[in-house]
Parts: structure tokens; sequence; C-alpha cells
């Protein structure tokens, strides 16, 4: 299994999260830690049309926009336009993602798939689908009803989209309740439930999800590297706060940090020398070449620094951990 996601953070300087190779794991759902308590994450954008209701908190990482809320749209929980719990829980949805994409698969279907009416392998007659990891090589679409049974964890995975028609449900235990916790969908691309869906469980989408017009959602809507949009009176409740315990790194993962152009407005730092990798407002070095606060291009004049990281060499830029 390759993990080869990148989760875009942002925090006092951007910071891309890069993870190799991981084995699968015995099939467990995962925890999503500090994610638990978000019913929307995004990462560019958050953005409620009209009528919308969320229950859980609303957050955007490394993204700042959210609009819509308060009066447009009701929120039960707090707002998190790019702050620090933002950062935490976009790490943490990145990681229990890579951990579903760990999940060795029960069943794996080729080609686009219709979840309603699923036939397993073997079988003649659909029948409520057991706990499990349920694997689709490209899409998947619910175009009717999609019955769960048992006490999970339910586990999908899709190599590409997930799509919705208008109406669409899934039951968990005969009921569409937050019973959700238990139910993921690891989307590869992108996530849309069409109007008037029901929908249970926690999506971890690599791109954006999108629920359409009176779209309903009992559980989480976590995009690691677009948008999430609610285009009118959509609900979204989120199952539990979940535990302050982040999901582990899966085994054989790493992670490696990468400089990015560091500006903070609100502390007044900036890249002294031209080369990004200076401190953020606490005091931490970013790159590994971790200048110390030394005027690399040797113009003693590390604030104004003109000529933005030429110095002794003829010219050429500094290449520090860019």
């Amino acid at each position: 299994m390759k993990c080869k996601y990148l989760i875009v953070l942002a925090s006092m300087g951007f910071a891309a999260f890069l993870l190799s190779p991981s084995p699968a794991s015995a099939q467990s759902g995962p925890t999503l830690g500090s994610a638990a308590s978000f019913g929307i994450l995004g990462a560019s954008t958050v953005t409620c049309t009209v009528f919308g209701e969320v229950t859980g908190d609303v957050g955007v990482s490394p993204g700042t926009a959210i609009t819509g809320f308060n009066p447009t749209c009701t929120l039960t929980g707090t707002l998190h336009p790019g702050d620090g719990v933002a950062v935490r829980a976009h790490l943490d949805a990145g990681l229990a993602y890579l951990a579903l994409a760990a999940q060795s698969c029960d069943y794996t279907f080729e080609g686009v798939t219709e979840l309603a009416g699923l036939l397993l392998p073997g079988e003649t007659v659909s029948h409520p689908l057991d706990p499990g990891v349920y694997c689709f090589a490209s899409a998947a679409t619910l175009n009717g009803t999609l019955e769960l049974r048992g006490a999970g964890p339910w586990i999908f995975r899709m190599g590409s989209t997930l799509i919705t028609g208008a109406p669409a449900s899934v039951l968990v235990n005969g009921q569409p309740d937050c019973d959700g916790k238990d139910v993921f969908w690891q989307v590869g691309s992108s996530a849309t439930l069409g109007a008037d869906t029901q929908l249970v469980g926690n999506i971890l989408a690599v791109a954006s999800i999108g629920l359409d017009p009176y779209a309903t959602l009992d559980g989480s809507a976590l995009a690691l590297n677009a948008a999430v949009t609610l285009s009118g009176n959509n609900r979204v409740s989120v199952c539990g706060t979940g535990g302050s315990i982040p999901p582990p790194l899966p085994p054989g993962c790493r992670v490696k940090v990468v400089c990015h152009d560091y500006h903070d407005k609100n502390c007044g730092h900036h890249d002294k020398d031209g080369d990004r990798c200076d401190k953020d407002c606490d005091g931490h070095h970013y790159g590994k070449d971790r200048d110390k606060g030394k005027d690399r291009d040797k113009d003693k004049d590390r604030d104004k620094d003109k000529d933005r990281g030429k110095g002794e060499d003829g010219g050429k830029k500094n290449q520090h951990d860019r």
C-alpha cells in the first residue's frame, strides 16, 4: 500500500507533510483525534449557502475563509479559520485517512460500482452489509438505500469519487443516525452528496466535499486539500467529540517537513534573509539549516534585506531547504 498524499498545513509558517509507504494494518476504525469534534473541516474554504445547520466545529486549514455562518447558517460549535486548532485537526484527519488507506480489503470491486443493492462475490441476492473493508478501484455511486448491520466498523474505500443520487440514504441497523461514528468513507478525490441524500458516516476526501440542496450528513465532512461547500438547507451533525489522543502514524510512514515562504502578519516576523527558513512567533526555526539569526547575505541589514538572498556567491540565491 502506498500513501503518497500531500497534506498541506498552515501554522506560523507553511509546512508540507509528505507521508511515504505504509503496510496494511488490521481492520479497525481509526480515531479522528482532534478532528473528531469537527462537523466540517476544509483545506481551502468552507462555504454554507443558506439555511444550513451544523452541529460540531467548523474549520479550515491552511486556508482561512469560512463564509455563511451566523446568521445565514446556524452553528452549534466553534469556528476555527486557520488557527492552531484547525492545523492540528487537519493533520489528524490526514493521519486517519492514511490509516483507512492501510486497511486490508475484505471485498474488492472493479470499475464504477453502485452501492445500493450491492452484490458481494458469489452472491445472487443483496443483503445488509456486515462490518468490513469494501474497496472500489474506481468510483462508487449510491442511488438508493445502502443498509448496514452489526456493530461496525464499515470502511468504504473509493479510488476516485463518491457520488450519491437524489435521493439516497444509508441506514445503520435500520436507523439513519449517529451510529455513523463507525462508518468511514475514504475518498480518493471528491465526494458529492446529491439533493435529499441522507448519508451516515465520516467522509475523508483528498479533494473537495459538496452537499447539494437538502442533503444531510450524520458524521463529518473532512476535505484534505480542497473546499467543503453546503449548497442550501443542509444539515451536518458530528457523531461525537472523540478522544484527545491523535491517530498514530501508520507503521512504515515517515513525515517530511518542507519549508515554504514564511510570513506571519500576527507577530510581525518575516523571512529576514531570503532563505525562507526563519523563526516563527514562538522562536522555532524552519528548515534543517537553522540559520540562528545569522545575516547570510552579509549585508548587515537582516530586516530590509533588499537583495533577497544574494550573497558572496555572485548573485545566486541561497538554496537552504526550499
